[in-house]
């Protein structure tokens, strides 16, 4: 269920990617004003990691996660009705549809990395964040194409449409589906006690009530502000949440402007490149859950946790370079052939949350996760931004790649320099 939902979650997120070309040129939307509806998205997900941390760890998983979903679903298919608009209208009605989209959504990685601390123990819990984690890539491998197909077909109305209707369906199955280890109706003591053996934090919500009391009593609101503080005066959080930053900096490439690159800068129509966008995703798909795997494999071999996730972070982000190679090509083939392989590396390296399930105190696994998602996704709001500006600037994308491959070497800099020793942080009470 995890993966299904990070699935439509990256769906919606990609679905202006894809439009964008024919809703700039349609509502005379500019290059540097389609950065920053982009960059909408970011700013409110960024907005919204501490109080989607809080309400996760306030109320459970399962109820803060499926409204979640239902909510940002509604905002996606409202975006299908601006085609009325123009000019400036269009852009600010779209930058608050996508604003609201990305406040909805805020809880979604907090809520995966809670969902895994509680149901796995820790040397399957890289490749279980690995698996959910792949779903960027599938979500990419399935739907650009289809959302490609629609615009062609269709018109780009159909893309909010279609997604947001089956995003809408999604939180049905997952309010049915989805439990806490201990609440689950086909669970027994002997996989309770497995789970609870290897790290699970078979028990996470059992607190929850008391923490609430606590919270109306009007105690537990400055433990919780001097927790944060904690995160951040550890060295180790510190250089997890910097490797985050620039890991999400190459997501937030290939999920906005990628498409763009290929139409404008490679000559594809937007048919053919949202089908060709599906290529790297395909590597990506393979890197991340080949990341986790190799991760695991690892641990069960002996290497110590820091070595297990640290390399395959290092040697991934080292490949995510190779897309600065395009700009010294002309050829299509090898263009697709480089980003397929900084995509596969991309997603060898995309093992921060299963970092954040090993290493995020037990008390605040929610919060911890919504603080780390939090910095890790300010670079959907500076992306996006920075890129359409370079472009808009240089009138080209090499600058744009230049950019992005810096911040896959300064990810592997911060885990091999900063991050240190990887353990469960202790918060001092």
């Amino acid at each position: 269920m995890l993966f299904l939902v990070t699935v439509i979650n990256y769906a919606d997120r990609a679905t202006l990617s894809i439009t964008g070309p024919v809703i700039s040129k349609e509502l005379g939307i500019s290059a540097a004003e389609m950065g920053f509806i982009f960059s909408a998205f970011g700013w409110a997900y960024v907005l919204g990691q501490l109080p989607g941390g809080w309400l996760l760890d306030r109320y459970g998983s399962k109820i803060v996660y499926g409204l979640s979903i239902f909510t940002w679903s509604v905002f996606t298919l409202m975006q299908g009705t601006i085609g009325f608009l123009a000019g400036g209208a269009a852009v600010m009605l779209l930058f608050a549809l996508r604003f609201a989209v990305g406040f909805a959504e805020a809880p979604s990685f907090p809520g995966n990395s809670r969902v895994v601390a509680a149901w796995f123990p820790g040397n399957e819990r890289a490749t279980a964040s690995a698996i959910f984690n792949s779903a960027q890539y599938f979500a990419t491998v399935i739907f650009a194409p289809l959302m490609g197909w629609l615009t062609h077909s269709f018109g780009w109305h159909w893309v909010f449409g279609v997604m947001g209707g089956l995003g809408i369906v999604t939180a049905g199955v997952w309010m049915k589906t989805v439990y806490a280890p201990k609440d689950h109706p086909r669970i027994n003591q002997a996989e309770l006690d497995y789970i609870a053996a290897g790290g699970g934090l078979v028990n996470m919500d059992d607190g929850r009530k008391k923490a609430a009391s606590a919270e109306r009593n009007g105690a537990g609101s400055g433990a919780k502000w001097d927790y944060v503080r904690q995160l951040f005066a550890s060295r180790m959080m510190v250089g997890i949440f910097l490797g985050q930053f620039c890991i999400n900096a190459i997501t937030y490439f290939f999920i906005t402007w990628f498409p763009v690159y290929l139409v404008q800068a490679r000559g594809m129509s937007i048919l053919n490149a949202g089908f060709i966008a599906s290529i790297p995703a395909i590597c990506g798909f393979v890197g991340g859950i080949l990341g986790g795997v190799m991760s695991d494999a690892m641990l069960r071999r002996g290497y110590s946790l820091t070595a297990a996730r640290k390399t395959p972070i290092v040697l991934g982000m080292v490949m995510s370079m190779a897309m600065i190679a395009c700009n010294y090509t002309d050829l299509q083939w090898v263009v697709v052939s480089l980003m397929a392989l900084a995509f596969f590396g991309k997603g060898i390296g995309a093992l921060g949350w299963a970092v954040m399930s090993d290493c995020a105190p037990k008390e605040i696994t929610g919060l911890s996760g919504g603080v780390f998602n939090m910095c890790g996704n300010i670079s959907s709001i500076t992306t996006p931004i920075v890129i359409g500006y370079i472009i808009q600037t240089t009138g080209s994308f090499n600058g744009a790649l230049v950019f992005v491959g810096a911040n896959a070497l300064i990810a592997a800099v911060s885990y091999l320099v900063i991050v240190g020793e990887i353990k469960r942080m202790e918060l001092k009470k």
